[in-house]
């Protein structure tokens, strides 16, 4: 284990990246249908980490970490899907939050479950992280009371397809602290190769168009570019720290969508949201100043 606060590091810069993916892909699939969004971002990501590894010195995967990468891309896959299913049927005020707090519990559960035993201060952190996560997934602007009605019918929370995709991003987050340092960025090829084949096959299934306006398209791609970042060094947080404070860390995303909407949309931050930022940023520092 590093006993350096490197580890924490990359995890609160992953999750940066992550927010910032996720904020790129919001912006296109306003416009583009969902599922062609998500297999472009997968396979620039594909690529990306196929060249990378091409340019990497050579690592020494077992086949346990490909497999681990394997499971990781299928539960990440099916995570995304079912979190734009929520989105589209239910309110996002109660998507959002269900989604990142299921993700970063089942790793920290099954960590400590396993033996890990985090100091006070990260305790203190991850608690806080875990209530910063919801409180910045609060909208600006609240549903009307006992549910949005839209076309005279009251639209669902979509509570359970949220429960269902945030428990799946878990497993991808947990799946991947599986692997061996030695592995190298092997794992996350595997795991671009099975979203991308799931993803492949709904389309094709499906027949759905790939088409989108080239402005669309490089959006996402930086999209997708930004997503295999966020992963490469979630991964190495993950190889390298104990688990349950690195996903934690990773797992405040949402702070960072946020910010971006504030500063280029210039929409504007609530009391709610002002509040899970700043408990981010202590959360942050509560486990960083754990490492030391």
């Amino acid at each position: 284990m590093v006993e350096s606060g490197v580890p924490y590091l990359l995890a609160a810069l992953s999750a940066v990246f992550y927010g910032a993916a996720d904020f790129t892909g919001g912006i296109v699939t306003r416009r583009v249908a969902a599922i062609p969004v998500v297999l472009l971002s997968q396979a620039i990501g594909l690529v990306l980490v196929a060249l990378t590894l091409a340019l990497l010195p050579a690592a020494a995967p077992q086949a346990a970490d490909l497999w681990w990468g394997g499971a990781a891309g299928l539960a990440g896959g099916v995570g995304v899907a079912l979190l734009y299913h929520a989105l589209a049927i239910g309110t996002m005020s109660v998507v959002a939050p269900t989604t990142a707090v299921a993700a970063v519990a089942i790793p920290v559960i099954t960590s400590i479950a396993l033996g890990e035993r985090p100091g006070w201060l990260a305790v203190v952190g991850i608690l806080l992280g875990i209530a910063s996560i919801a409180l910045v997934s609060r909208p600006t602007i609240l549903p009307a009371e006992g549910g949005q009605r839209i076309g005279g019918a009251i639209r669902p929370s979509g509570v359970g397809p949220a429960l269902a995709s945030g428990i799946a991003i878990g497993l991808f987050l947990l799946a991947l602290a599986q692997t061996r340092p030695a592995s190298g960025l092997w794992p996350l090829l595997t795991a671009r190769l099975a979203s991308v084949t799931l993803f492949a096959a709904v389309v094709t299934v499906g027949r759905r168009s790939l088409r989108m306006p080239r402005r669309l398209a490089g959006l996402t791609v930086g999209g997708g570019a930004l997503d295999m970042l966020a992963n490469t060094l979630y991964l190495l947080a993950a190889q390298l720290g104990p688990l349950s404070p690195v996903v934690t860390l990773s797992s405040l995303y949402p702070a960072s969508t946020v910010l971006l909407a504030r500063v280029v949309l210039g929409e504007r931050l609530n009391a709610w949201q002002t509040a899970g930022v700043g408990g981010a940023l202590v959360a942050v520092a509560l486990i960083v100043r754990s490492a030391g």
